[in-house]
């Protein structure tokens, strides 16, 4: 086989970069701690057969349209609103990503989120670092306790049922879920009950979000969504930032119309630091870090790199946000 040149956009774990190496391709590092901008992007893009990236390339049809001699795009995330798939399919470019190797690191920080958002962790250790933690208040910064309280998980896919399983068994916590399609295995392992978009968010002590971006949910959690929650409850939002409308989740917390949230997303990202919502003391503001573990970060290095060894061995792609463009040999 002809060697192929790959370029590579970020600093990624070396154990993905090392297998193709070892393939024998030959790689271009973009080596500067940041994402190149687009014009960058499609300059550097040239000359290449195949693009290892990460969510923070914007890969839309005006990228395409430059770099359509590209035969393969492997995707550092599981996640791929950034990329133009529909435009991709139509240009014979597979799309690969990398899917379940970072579902227990995620679930961990939406699970974490839960507790900290419930106890008001971060605005607590802010008032340490700030010089102000006083006497004792019998009533200050209360907060709620888990056990035996309602998850409502909005996107039931593998996240959603790794974050559905710590709070059933840490906290014997209910399961609602509102998903396209139903889950036997949750509703018999987790007793897990199907419900409608409106029924989550009325009984749901916690709303937990796990769906992808799309049209349909980007900015489904908004004022009137928010207005349907509990005045206890809590958000807890680790998929994607669009999914809710920042405005309307600020003014909701706000007036008291929902309890908290935690957040390890947002939009836009990264966050302006004076954003109200880093200064209220019932929300708790993670940076993007559902997947900053070695062992998942090392998983997505693989799995991209895999993708695109097994694309040119064998014109198949192991993870294929679009089969329907396999079957062409590179």
């Amino acid at each position: 086989m002809e060697q192929k040149k790959i370029l590579v956009t970020r600093l990624f774990p070396e154990i993905g970069l090392d297998l193709l190496e070892k393939e024998g391709f030959e790689l271009t590092r973009w080596s500067e701690d940041r994402p190149m901008t687009s014009a960058e992007l499609v300059d550097n893009c040239q000359g290449h057969q195949a693009l290892f990236c990460t969510v923070t390339e914007a890969i839309d049809r005006k990228f395409l349209d430059q770099c359509r001699h590209l035969d393969i795009i492997s995707q550092f995330a599981v996640g791929y609103d950034n990329i133009d798939v529909d435009y991709a399919t139509s240009l014979g470019i597979p799309v690969g990503n990398t899917p379940d190797v970072m579902t227990e690191a995620t679930a961990d920080i939406a699970f974490g989120l839960m507790i900290a958002t419930a106890r008001k962790m971060f605005f607590n250790h802010k008032l340490i670092s700030n010089g102000e933690w006083g006497y004792f208040r019998p009533k200050g910064h209360l907060g709620m306790e888990l056990t035996g309280k309602i998850l409502g998980v909005f996107g039931l896919g593998r996240i959603g049922m790794a974050m559905a399983r710590r709070c059933q068994g840490a906290y014997d916590m209910d399961i609602l879920y509102c998903s396209r399609n139903s889950h036997p295995e949750a509703e018999k392992n987790l007793g897990a009950r199907k419900v409608d978009f409106t029924d989550l968010l009325g009984q749901s002590d916690v709303v937990s979000v796990h769906c992808p971006l799309t049209p349909e949910t980007s900015g489904i959690f908004n004022e009137t969504a928010f207005k349907q929650m509990k005045s206890s409850a809590i958000f807890v939002n680790t998929a994607r930032g669009p999914v809710h409308n920042q405005v309307d989740l600020a003014a909701a917390l706000a007036s008291g119309e929902i309890q908290g949230a935690g957040l390890d997303v947002t939009d836009p990202e990264p966050m302006n630091r004076n954003n109200p919502l880093l200064s209220m003391e019932n929300v708790c503001v993670l940076p993007h870090i559902g997947s900053a573990t070695r062992e998942a970060r090392n998983g997505m290095s693989r799995l991209a790199a895999e993708n695109i060894i097994e694309f040119y061995q064998s014109g198949s792609v192991p993870h294929v946000v679009n089969p329907q463009v396999l079957g062409r040999q590179p």
